[in-house]
């Protein structure tokens, strides 16, 4: 073992005359080639070019219309339609982002789209909790047949719609009263209930629905369904006027006697009587398909509150490096400073949580901690805290809707309850943890 005057002499003789440390020595005395990375946090130039594509249409685009769609509480069909001419919207674009091996594109693309607005940011990928819902439980013939269905082209652009939420059941899946029978004479599911909450609902192409084929199973007995478009019974019910994302329509479902062929059972009946089947025998399945949906979307989620936030803290920022007060610029107090050092600080915390979540996803990692959780909590907090925060900044003007600030703060709150609130995340986590049954 060697002695602490020759570890001394080694580090000496690796340092320059600057005193500067001289790394490929270093590696060569460590056994690392040159060009060696164990770890890097850089992206590529791939995901730099698309993120960078991305905040352009952001900032030329998004930003722009932003206010006028939240005065107006309607969907922004033209700037949907922007984003499908340039390839931003669309069946091919989502395949291209979701195809990165590191998981991260769809959630940098996102990331830039949320910094932009987030209502228009919902219009623009709200679309994808549906396919998220077609991926998480079709087959890969009902991927190619319904995924194009729900984006349309750029001459007729569509939307698709996912719709688990019912009137009394949100986070609690086991209430779901919705339920799906077939009638095996004619080979059709027939569908009856209400969804509340859903995002496209009614004025989607496609619709997915999660219903219930053996109520006694609770959530174990529930299965994902297309809707194909123009199908009787399925209609919207009442418009959702929202404290915020106003852009993005949210409406109630009907479904009344609604008729789907049984190939619109994602996944295929054989495979469904299959898992019923192991469940009444006690046997585990691979789950419930709300909740295959949701871990699919999670880090996604993250991506869009982490925009939120980052949007807030660079206006405070900028503002209060021009706002003067007392003879100074407001940053130059400590408060201001340091409520921005903190707010940075949780972002990029958030970030990192968000990118670790969807590389484990996109990787196959298992989530034993319920890492994708920790980053839609994290996340959906720093949002909504970063956007009171920088309401606090500009003081009055925060709360004036002539700045933006307020309209982010209205728009964040929703990261912290729609897709598992933060306290569902919590019980999640908790019994990731601990395995044990939280209650």
């Amino acid at each position: 073992m060697a002695t602490a005057e020759e570890k001394a002499t080694e580090q000496t003789e690796t340092q320059g005359q600057n005193g500067e440390v001289d790394e490929a020595q270093i590696q060569e005395q460590l056994g690392i080639e040159a060009g060696d990375t164990t770890f890097s946090l850089e992206l590529s130039q791939d995901q730099q070019d698309v993120r960078d594509w991305a905040h352009g249409f952001a900032e030329q685009t998004v930003r722009p219309a932003a206010h006028e769609w939240d005065e107006k509480e309607e969907f922004p069909w033209p700037v949907v339609q922007e984003a499908a001419k340039i390839g931003l919207y669309g069946f091919e674009s989502v395949a291209q982002f979701w195809a990165d091996p590191s998981g991260l594109t769809f959630p940098l693309v996102n990331e830039e789209l949320f910094w932009g607005d987030a209502g228009i940011g919902m219009a623009i990928f709200g679309t994808t909790l549906a396919v998220a819902g077609i991926f998480g439980s079709g087959s890969p013939e009902q991927l190619v047949e319904w995924v194009p269905q729900c984006f349309g082209d750029e001459n007729d652009v569509k939307v698709g719609a996912f719709c688990a939420s019912e009137p009394d059941a949100g986070s609690d899946v086991s209430g779901y009263r919705t339920t799906a029978k077939y009638d095996e004479g004619k080979d059709e599911w027939i569908i009856n209930g209400q969804k509340a909450w859903a995002t496209n609902g009614g004025i989607a192409n496609v619709h997915v629905v999660i219903a219930s084929v053996d109520r006694e199973l609770g959530s174990r007995g529930h299965a994902a369904f297309v809707i194909p478009p123009g199908t009787k019974g399925c209609e919207q019910g009442a418009k959702v006027k929202k404290h915020g994302i106003r852009a993005s329509h949210t409406a109630d479902v009907h479904l009344d006697d609604v008729r789907v062929p049984g190939s619109c059972l994602l996944g295929g009946k054989e495979k469904l009587d299959e898992r019923i089947a192991k469940t009444k025998e006690g046997k585990s399945s691979k789950g419930q398909a709300a909740m295959r949906t949701f871990e699919l979307s999670r880090p996604t989620v993250a991506s869009q509150a982490v925009g939120i936030a980052r949007a807030a803290y660079e206006f405070a920022l900028d503002y209060a490096k021009e706002r003067e007060a007392f003879g100074r610029k407001i940053i130059e107090n400590q408060s201001i400073a340091f409520t921005l050092a903190d707010m940075k600080m949780e972002i990029d915390a958030a970030r990192l949580l968000t990118h670790r979540a969807a590389w484990m996803g996109k990787t196959g990692k298992d989530f034993n901690n319920a890492e994708g959780s920790m980053s839609k909590l994290k996340a959906g907090e720093v949002a909504v805290w970063s956007t009171e925060r920088a309401i606090q900044i500009l003081g009055g003007n925060g709360y004036s809707r002539e700045f933006p600030v307020e309209r982010m703060h209205r728009d964040a709150k929703i990261w912290t309850i729609f897709e598992g609130t933060s306290e569902i995340q919590r019980l999640v986590i908790s019994r990731a943890i601990s395995g044990m049954q939280i209650q």
